[in-house]
């Protein structure tokens, strides 16, 4: 009996500590939009553009930690905004975006791809893919604080 106590004594602890961070599954991140947010450091630069908090929240049960903050830092040289052209009727915050306020970003560009979920594919100086970031749920404001903080300006040639 006395040990069954103290295994409850130590399940009893154990288990707040392994819950103090909770973790989603990969499936239920790329269903919330989070396949390419993989730093904590990332979820730290989203909060400061974006105000809500269950989003921010949903990112960091999506993330590992990260030692160098550094790289929340990080900009990309461009972007494609990917879409299906025929879901763009259950996306109308992505619509919105597309037609009044692509036009900011000069570095991001349109493409629709047959069957493709909303995302921002970011590129790097030679036009790489470097992350990608599904963007189902996002408000507009949301795309627009993000790319401001992640995307280069174009510079004029």
């Amino acid at each position: 009996m006395g040990a069954l106590i103290a295994m409850l004594v130590v399940l009893g602890v154990a288990v707040p500590l392994g819950a103090s961070k909770e973790q989603l599954s990969t499936r239920e991140c790329e269903n919330l939009g989070f396949t390419g947010l993989a730093l904590c450091s990332d979820c730290n630069s989203l909060a400061e553009y974006v105000k809500d908090q269950e989003l921010v929240s949903d990112c960091r049960k999506c993330c590992t930690e990260d030692s160098d903050d550094s790289i929340s830092k990080v900009t990309y040289s461009g972007a494609i905004l990917e879409v299906c052209m025929r879901k763009l009727v259950f996306y109308p915050e992505i619509v919105g975006f597309i037609e009044e306020e692509k036009d900011r970003f000069p570095s991001v560009k349109v493409q629709y791809i047959f069957n493709s979920p909303p995302k921002l594919i970011l590129l790097d100086d030679a036009d790489e893919h470097k992350e990608t970031i599904r963007i189902d749920n996002w408000k507009r404001e949301h795309i627009l604080q993000f790319l401001q903080g992640k995307v280069k300006r174009a510079s004029a040639i």
